[in-house]
């Protein structure tokens, strides 16, 4: 996996924030993309909006697909066969956070979380996980620090990303088997519009989504012999409480 021009990814929640990052670093590395949202014309601007760098030794497109629907990852699938022919590497990002009291938070906020963070990765490995056989090719989810650590308001969230987190590592064992390599990234808080936030110079002190790119980058190139199954990833100096 250390040659990675030609190679091509796909990457759930791709049109902004960690997802974007990541698609802009495997751009520049030579790999063909595949960015998915709900909305067909966010995933194509953001795409023009990658493609629009120059890089000519890659092309990012967009796909319309939902993760919390097993048969939109299954077409988002052979869109990226039918533009590169192959896949190889997958990365599950697509993600939302309901933060409420238990007592509090609604049965239709607590079904988004779970569909979206917990049964999305599901979905979009056991479509793709033909190809990744078959390339011996490269799963990474994005979890979450949430997903060992819980807090105050965080049932939801924190059921999704801690079963996120058992996913990925059972998964892990069970395709090694077949040359697939699958991690988890934990990132603690980074800058993107996750939970409303817009991202500033207030956001200067936290993780940047180019930071989770080179993250990606440096997994891909690790030695196949050698597998960083499970990555927490903290800001160096938070502010002081």
């Amino acid at each position: 996996m250390n040659d990675l021009g030609k190679k091509v990814a796909l990457i759930t929640g791709g049109t902004k924030g960690i997802g974007y990052g990541i698609a802009e670093a495997l751009l520049k590395e030579g790999i063909n993309v595949a960015i998915t949202g709900r909305n067909k014309n966010s995933a194509d601007d953001a795409a023009k909006k990658l493609n629009s760098h120059g890089n000519d030794r890659a092309q990012a497109i967009g796909l319309e697909a939902d993760v919390r629907d097993f048969e939109s990852q299954e077409k988002a699938v052979a869109e990226v066969l039918k533009a590169f022919g192959k896949l190889d590497i997958v990365i599950a990002n697509a993600g939302l956070g309901h933060f409420a009291s238990v007592d509090e938070i609604s049965i239709e906020e607590w079904k988004e979380t779970i569909d979206t963070n917990l049964s999305g990765p599901f979905y979009t490995l056991k479509a793709s996980v033909d190809q990744l056989k078959k390339h011996q090719g490269y799963f990474i989810t994005i979890s979450s620090l949430a997903g060992t650590n819980f807090f105050k308001g965080g049932s939801a969230y924190n059921a999704s990303k801690f079963g996120l987190t058992g996913f990925t590592q059972a998964a892990m064992l069970d395709l090694r088997d077949y040359g697939v390599k699958i991690s988890t990234i934990m990132p603690g808080s980074v800058s993107t519009y996750f939970n409303n936030n817009e991202p500033d110079e207030k956001d200067a002190w936290k993780i940047q989504k180019e930071d989770i790119g080179k993250l990606v980058v440096d997994l891909l190139k690790m030695n196949p012999r050698t597998l960083p199954s499970k990555i927490e990833v903290r800001p160096t100096s938070p502010p002081s409480k």
